[in-house]
Parts: structure tokens; C-alpha cells; sequence
């Protein structure tokens, strides 16, 4: 049974249609290709030295409208009354109203329809094909594309499709007058993951994202030079980011080790940087020694790195008592926490969530249940709240499919809520 929420490292699904206006139109040559190996090309560093005239074309991009390259996404593994027609969008639902209302399956079929100008409907074209050298609108639909795929638990999809994109430190990607990169970070940092498990290469993802982090740092120090604070914060932030993807790279590699020293050696675990970002790196130190099972240091890194931020040191004090298997300890420290949010007037999931994994272990399942499906009733329907209850179904009742499909019409009956998936899937629900 899990014990927190499932991390989402996308960025918040409601701005993936803002990708493009960050995103000016630029001219380069056209015979340029992306098809470069990765340990020949290095992450674009501008330089001040003055530059030949250039001669530009428009660029094409058509190799990323193939529609050969966008895979059908199966409806099977939604449970049937999500697939109802009248609870599903109109086939001409905007992109950022699919995303407003959490319908991330709708707005990754959309965002491919868009892309190869093609239509759910046979004989029939419901959307005017991109310009082959519209890289800003390619790369923000391409956004919206894969990262919905992985907010949908359809990953493999997404990291065969993210293959297309080829080498993104190619210089085909690098605007020939300035050598700014053509793609948002955003869709960068994604393609890192999504390429190495789709090439099945799980260095490739620290080599990737240490080529960020040098553009990242020579951006600093340019911003720097021409007294650009907010863009130097800016890239200092995504520096700090990039450190913890790393790690995340080491984790999936099994190096767990090698993660904890490597979190350990970033300036702001050694009490430089931001104080937000000393924070979130004491928060990401403290679950990793969690996950490795030495409760002690965990706890040693929140007391070290996490000034200013009691709620979180209070949470992960909670957590860690779990660990330990202190249920009726961390049930206390739970409950302290849902009453202050309750008084505050905030109901996070998360803390109810563990709340009643306290009470399941401590045999007062019956509570427990009943508080998660209060949280349902006031809509709350996260993937770990819902395979929470349904895991409590299936040990209080032997008609747990029932229950379990009973519970699934009654999310589906819900009105979209901004924030969140309002479609799930059968894993949700155990189905």
C-alpha cells in the first residue's frame, strides 16, 4: 500500500499551452539534421565573438508531423464509465480547455490530430495542418503530447514517440543567429527521461542532463555579466532542478547510493543557494534516505536544510515514524496536521491519505476507509487516494469488484476539476 501521493515531475498541466508564446519564429538553414550522436555535440554556450553574416532559409520540421511517429492510445485500460459518450469532450474541444479540466487523454489525441492534421473521424480533417516550419507551435503541441501521455500512465507510448526528436543538442536545434536553443526547456528536460527509456540507455539521462546544467551555468554567468538578475535566477533555479533530475537518473538506475552522495555534494545541501531551493533539496534528501530505509538521516537532513519550513518537517517526521512501523506515533502527528489545515480551511489529501494507512495498520480499517471515501465525496480522486481504498476493499469484503466498480461511476460521475486527471484508469481502481 503506497504512503504519499505520486510525484508528477511535469511541469503544471494547465500552462503546457502557453509553451509557444515563450517562443519567438526564427530562420535558419534548412539542411541541417538532428541526427548526430550524443557524445559529439555538446549543449549550446553563446559566445560574444562576432559572427559571419548567414544566409537563412526557413527550417522544416515536417519529420515531426509523420503521423507513423503518434500511436493510437487504446481505451481498454479506461474503466467503462469513463468511455461513456456523454461524459466525454466534444471532438472540437480547445487544447487548453481539455487541459483546464484535466481530460489529459482527450488533449493528447488532439495535440497529435494537430500535429499530422488528421481527424478521429474517417474522411474528415478537423484540424488545419502546422506548418512544417512553425517550430514554436511543433514543439508546444509536442509538449502537450507526450507530457499527458505520461500524466496518463502511458509512458512506453510516450518514450517510443519522444525517439522521433533524434539528438536535441544537435546544432539543427540552435537558432543561427543567436545559438539560443529552438526548444522550451520544458519539453527538453522531459525528452531526457522519455529518450532514455525509449533508446534503453539509463546513462544517457545523467550525461543528457549534465549538458543542461553546463548551458544552464553559462547562462548564469551571462546573465550576470549583463546584470540580468531575473533571468540569472531563473537559470540558477532550472541548475538546482537539474541536480535532483540527476539524481532521480541514479534512482532509476538502481544507484541509490550514488543518489544520496551526489544530493549531498549540491551547494545547497552544504547551505548555499535560495532558501526554497535548500529546502526542496532537504525534502528530496530526506524521502531518498526514506526509501533506503535510514529513518536517522532523513530526519538529520530536514533538521539540517529545512529552515522556515515546519509543515514539511513535520510531515517528513510523520513519515519517518511510519517507517519505523510507529502507526499510533505518526496517527498523532497526522491528526495535528489535518486539524491545523482544517482550521486554516485547506483539506490536503495527502495528510488524510496517510492518516488512514495509520489506521489500517493499527486495525481500525473501518475508519480509515470511511475517511477516504469521505475524501472521494468531496472530490477528491487522486491514483494514490483511489488505490488506497480500493486496496481497503478488497481486505473488509469479499464483493471488492463491486465496490471497486460502484467507485469508479461515482469519479466518473464527477464534473472535471482544474488541477488533477479527471479520467482514470483501471490501475486506479485495481480493476
Amino acid at each position: 500500500m503506497t504512503k504519499g501521493t505520486r510525484s508528477n515531475p511535469l511541469a503544471s498541466p494547465t500552462g503546457l499551452s502557453t509553451q509557444a508564446n515563450r517562443l519567438s519564429g526564427t530562420n535558419t538553414s534548412q539542411n541541417a539534421s538532428p541526427r548526430t550522436s550524443l557524445s559529439q555535440t555538446r549543449s549550446p554556450v553563446r559566445s560574444s565573438a562576432p559572427r559571419p553574416e548567414v544566409i537563412v532559409t526557413r527550417r522544416d520540421w515536417s519529420f515531426l508531423l509523420k503521423p507513423e511517429i503518434y500511436h493510437q492510445i487504446s481505451p481498454l485500460t479506461i474503466p467503462p464509465p469513463f468511455r461513456s459518450p456523454s461524459r466525454q469532450p466534444a471532438s472540437d474541444t480547445p487544447i487548453p480547455t481539455l487541459l483546464a479540466n484535466g481530460q489529459f487523454r482527450a488533449a493528447a489525441i488532439a495535440a497529435s490530430q494537430e500535429l499530422t492534421g488528421t481527424s478521429s473521424t474517417s474522411g474528415s480533417t478537423s484540424h488545419a495542418p502546422v506548418s512544417p516550419t512553425d517550430h514554436a507551435r511543433i514543439f508546444d503541441l509536442l509538449y502537450v503530447r507526450l507530457s499527458c501521455l505520461c500524466l496518463i500512465d502511458a509512458l512506453p507510448l510516450a518514450a517510443q514517440e519522444a525517439k522521433a526528436l533524434e539528438d536535441l543538442n544537435s546544432a539543427f536545434y540552435l537558432d543561427a543567429e543567436t545559438e539560443t536553443h529552438l526548444a522550451p526547456w520544458a519539453l527538453r528536460t522531459l525528452a531526457v527521461r522519455l529518450q532514455t527509456i525509449g533508446f534503453g540507455d539509463p546513462r544517457r539521462a545523467v550525461m543528457s542532463y549534465y549538458e543542461l546544467a553546463r548551458e544552464a551555468r553559462s547562462e548564469v554567468a551571462r546573465a550576470g555579466t549583463q546584470h540580468d538578475h531575473s533571468a540569472a535566477e531563473l537559470w540558477k533555479r532550472r541548475l538546482v532542478d537539474l541536480g535532483i533530475r540527476v539524481a532521480g537518473a541514479l534512482i532509476e538506475m538502481d544507484d541509490l547510493a550514488g543518489a544520496a552522495a551526489h544530493l549531498a555534494s549540491l551547494a545547497e545541501a552544504r547551505g548555499g543557494g535560495a532558501e526554497v531551493d535548500r529546502n526542496r533539496l532537504a525534502v528530496s534528501r530526506a524521502l531518498l534516505w526514506l526509501h533506503v530505509g535510514d529513518v536517522d538521516a532523513a530526519r538529520r537532513c530536514m533538521s539540517q536544510g529545512a529552515s522556515g519550513n515546519e509543515m514539511v518537517g513535520r510531515v517528513v517526521d510523520a513519515l519517518a515514524d511510519m517507517a519505523d512501523g510507529e502507526y499510533e506515533a505518526a496517527l498523532e502527528k497526522w491528526r495535528a496536521l489535518q486539524s491545523e489545515m482544517a482550521e486554516n480551511g485547506v483539506e490536503d489529501e495527502m495528510v488524510g491519505a496517510n492518516l488512514a494507512v495509520c489506521l489500517l495498520y493499527i486495525g481500525r480499517m473501518a475508519e480509515g476507509r470511511d475517511l477516504l471515501e469521505g475524501y472521494v465525496t468531496a472530490g477528491q480522486t487522486s491514483h494514490t487516494l483511489l488505490f488506497n481504498l480500493t486496496t481497503m476493499y478488497e481486505l473488509c469484503s469479499d464483493r471488492a469488484k463491486s465496490l471497486k466498480v460502484r467507485l469508479a461511476e461515482r469519479v466518473a460521475d464527477m464534473e472535471p476539476r482544474p488541477g488533477g486527471g479527471w479520467e482514470k484508469t483501471n490501475a486506479d481502481f485495481k480493476l
